[in-house]
């Protein structure tokens, strides 16, 4: 939607419009049609004067002559457009937000709290300015959508390896800032990035989940402890028997399994006994 407006340079026209203001001073001594000149002349200066303005850095200026979209003006300084023309500032800094924390369902119907921040910037000035109300507000509600959106279609935290929680901050924040680019791109906004501040789980189930989430690391933890725990019991009867240390029989080696188990999985430290006599006794 956006196109480049026509535009020169100010100082250029300023220089102009300096010549005819002489020209017009000049004609007023030259009797009743000098002075009507004079008078026609001021009257397209001043005409003239009202197209210039100045355009900042990172800055556009949308031109509207009565009503209609006349093209938009992004080039730093002292410019002169169409006269008799309104001319809207619309800035093209990167900006950003945060969103305030909502408290939604994730996909495992588990109340969480989750907050995002947006970084965006307005590259089309002609959408932004008339393709919504007001488009800070647009991305603002966008966003919040979005990140609604994301919270209830990932769960908080996934055990499946092959799944993508919201925890997974790379996937997520990659899937969010794609999403938000399909929204706002009716405003003239680009996201740059978006990515989740804040993800906890509501309250009322904090301490719950918490609980939950520390007997699962328990688990695990412990499930680790028994496979190693077996390998090198395994691996320790293997040696044995292979450098002919020592021969057991299955019962021996039933109760030698048993003991490294216990001192392999303990969570505690255990106290040997040394057995003086015989292993048969």
């Amino acid at each position: 939607m956006e196109r480049q407006a026509f535009r020169l340079n100010g100082f250029a026209v300023l220089l102009g419009l300096v010549a005819l203001a002489v020209v017009a001073a000049a004609a007023t001594v030259a009797g009743p049609v000098g002075l009507g000149a004079a008078i026609v002349l001021a009257v397209v200066v001043v005409l003239l004067a009202t197209g210039f303005t100045v355009i900042n850095p990172n800055e556009a200026k949308v031109v509207q002559f009565f009503g209609r979209y006349v093209g938009s003006v992004a080039d730093a300084g002292f410019q002169w457009v169409v006269p008799l023309t309104t001319k809207r500032r619309v800035t093209l800094r990167v900006r950003n937000f945060e969103t305030s924390k909502l408290k939604v369902n994730d996909a495992a119907g588990n109340p969480v709290e989750i907050a995002a921040v947006v970084v965006y910037k307005v590259v089309d000035s002609g959408k932004a300015t008339f393709a919504v109300d007001d488009y800070e507000e647009y991305v603002a509600i966008q966003s919040e959508a979005a990140v609604r959106h994301l919270a209830t279609t990932h769960p908080y935290d996934s055990d499946q390896t092959h799944g993508t929680s919201l925890r997974d901050g790379v996937e997520v924040a990659a899937e969010l800032t794609a999403e938000l680019r399909d929204r706002t791109e009716l405003a003239g906004v680009e996201v740059i990035e978006a990515r989740i501040t804040h993800l906890a789980y509501a309250p009322e189930i904090a301490q719950a989940m918490l609980v939950r989430q520390q007997a699962a690391q328990v688990v695990a933890a412990r499930t680790m402890i028994v496979e190693g725990a077996v390998g090198m019991v395994g691996l320790a009867l293997d040696r044995l028997g292979e450098q002919g240390v020592v021969e057991l029989d299955e019962e021996r080696k039933a109760n030698m399994v048993s003991n490294l188990l216990v001192v392999l999985c303990g969570d505690k430290a255990t106290q040997p006994i040394v057995n003086a006599g015989s292993l048969y006794s």
